[in-house]
């Protein structure tokens, strides 16, 4: 198959370009590099089945040649990480929005089926635990910059679902705290980046506030299997799904993990989180995915258990290194 991957040099998007290059599709990757790296993609760029434009989503003219040519679009372009959100909401919001808007509305001109990668931020601080596709979403109010992330991807949804009323065979993937080879080091929107990252250095892992809050960690390949699924299986058109791991780990339960696995002699500081997104920002408790619908109707199941792929995205920050 033809297939576009928007976002594709990022790190999600990357080991998806991985895995649909090893199954012998031809793929193009769209990326303006604002967060995604050519690194990522770099032993791809001799391949003749595989192809790099580096633009936006927002351009018009380079999207919609790019989505004629194709048979599937994986739709991974966005502003990510809560640090970018709070500091910029109107870039995140418009490349979120507006960005969605554009690969929809020409997926549907010419007949292309496209899965949209969405947030477990679609939640917010919702205390509804497990968290269904269906569950209520509960957020803070506008002032508050992070939650403009949550509506973003919630519109983003909107538009899928809607233009799959429409027949469009759309699906939306909800991303449950990805992680593995090619985070970003320097730990934009990755709690286990920054540990990681922190440990080797030996410095301080700076736990935000009492470190009680829950989260639940997916490996990358993990992800990727949940979002090709979504592409493959027909019934997914026209629906929603969790893709991640259902078990839960405090962020500091996740700390002594990774200084343990790193045998680093760091200290875990507890800081407030205001200290670095400000005084306003609100924080979610706990975020526990439902994966039934995932598990019935794709066969999807998050199956490396969370120490296996803190190694492995251990070793790859290591050779990273030099070490």
């Amino acid at each position: 198959m033809r297939i576009l991957v928007t976002g594709g040099a990022g790190f999600i998007g990357s080991n998806l370009v991985d895995a649909l290059m090893a199954q012998g599709h031809e793929v193009t990757v769209l990326d303006n590099l604002s967060v995604g790296k050519v690194e990522n993609i770099a032993h791809h760029l001799d391949n003749e089945h595989f192809h790099f434009v580096n633009d936006s989503i927002l351009n018009l003219t380079t999207l919609e040649r790019l989505v004629r040519q194709a048979d599937l679009i994986y739709h991974l372009a966005a502003v990510v990480g809560v640090k970018y959100v709070v500091e910029d909401p109107l870039t995140a919001i418009i490349t979120n929005v507006r960005g969605t808007e554009n690969v929809l509305e020409l997926a549907f001109k010419y007949w292309v089926k496209t899965v949209i990668a969405s947030s477990s931020e679609i939640y917010g601080k919702s205390t509804e635990v497990p968290l269904r596709e269906d569950s209520d979403r509960l957020l803070g109010p506008t002032s508050v910059g992070r939650w403009s992330y949550s509506d973003a991807k919630a519109i983003d949804e909107y538009f899928g679902l809607a233009y799959a009323r429409k027949g469009l065979p759309v699906t939306v993937v909800r991303y449950f705290n990805a992680y593995g080879p090619r985070l970003d080091p320097l730990g934009y929107g990755s709690v286990i980046a920054r540990f990681i990252t922190q440990a080797l250095q030996g410095d301080p892992l700076t736990v935000y506030d009492d470190g009680e809050q829950t989260r639940c960690f997916t490996y990358v390949e993990d992800t990727v299997e949940g979002t090709i699924l979504a592409a493959t299986v027909h019934q997914a058109a026209g629906q929603v799904f969790n893709i991640g791991s259902n078990r839960e780990t405090s962020i500091n339960e996740l700390a002594r993990l990774i200084r343990g696995l790193t045998n680093s002699p760091s200290e875990i500081a507890h800081v407030p989180a205001a200290s670095t997104y400000g005084p306003d920002f609100e924080e979610t408790r706990r975020r526990v995915p439902d994966v039934t619908r995932a598990r019935d109707v794709l066969g999807f199941e998050a199956r490396t258990p969370l120490e296996e792929g803190l190694r492995r995205t251990l070793d790859w920050f290591r050779r990273r290194n030099g070490g």
